[in-house]
């Protein structure tokens, strides 16, 4: 009887201390950050995957696409690739709506046709709100449909809904102001993370 007693103790002791330990587990966990990067997404919904042309020295734009986020958030990191190598390349975060500069960075394109990511200070975007990231340069990678259609806008990938892609010539730092809905000329994207 005392054997019984005594094992029974044991296992309602083996309950408690686990039963607490997994809440313990529980409550110390990070929740699991989701970066969203809407590029891929966006290239195969527009079907702007299906032929790609390098273009290298071929005058300067600057270009890029518009979004609207569908959460608020903030933006953590840029990437782009290009077909070449180009120390301090200029990517510039718009709004859209008033033209206005909300960030400036200079990005180090070490290697041509090499995906380069830039961590940097958090950036907040507000659902519903329109903005823009574009890259000056004069290196890109043309993307088209295989038979060169044009796509319908907005697209929308995870909580990120694309809006259009744009361009302006030269080497100023302007807003684009030609919207052609027929390619996409990158590649230049961002890492999203939902508030």
């Amino acid at each position: 009887m005392k054997i019984i007693k005594n094992l029974l103790g044991i296992s309602i002791l083996s309950v408690v201390f686990f039963s607490c330990s997994k809440d313990d587990d529980n409550s110390t966990s990070a929740p699991t950050i989701v970066e969203q990067n809407p590029l891929s997404g966006y290239l195969s919904t527009t079907g702007f995957n299906q032929k790609t042309t390098n273009y290298v020295n071929s005058g300067d734009y600057e270009f890029g696409i518009s979004f609207t986020p569908q959460a608020n958030g903030k933006i953590t990191a840029l990437i782009a690739k290009i077909p070449d190598v180009r120390v301090g390349m200029r990517v510039t975060i718009w709004d859209k709506a008033t033209a206005t500069i909300l960030r400036t960075e200079l990005v180090d394109v070490t290697s041509s046709g090499v995906e380069i990511t830039k961590a940097i200070t958090p950036l907040e975007v507000v659902k519903d709100t329109e903005y823009m990231i574009t890259y000056n340069s004069n290196d890109w990678y043309d993307h088209r449909k295989n038979d060169s259609s044009v796509t319908t806008y907005p697209v929308t990938v995870g909580d990120v809904k694309i809006t259009s892609y744009g361009y302006k010539a030269g080497t100023d730092q302007a807003v684009p102001n030609i919207f052609p809905a027929n390619y996409y000329a990158g590649d230049l994207t961002f890492k999203f993370v939902k508030s």
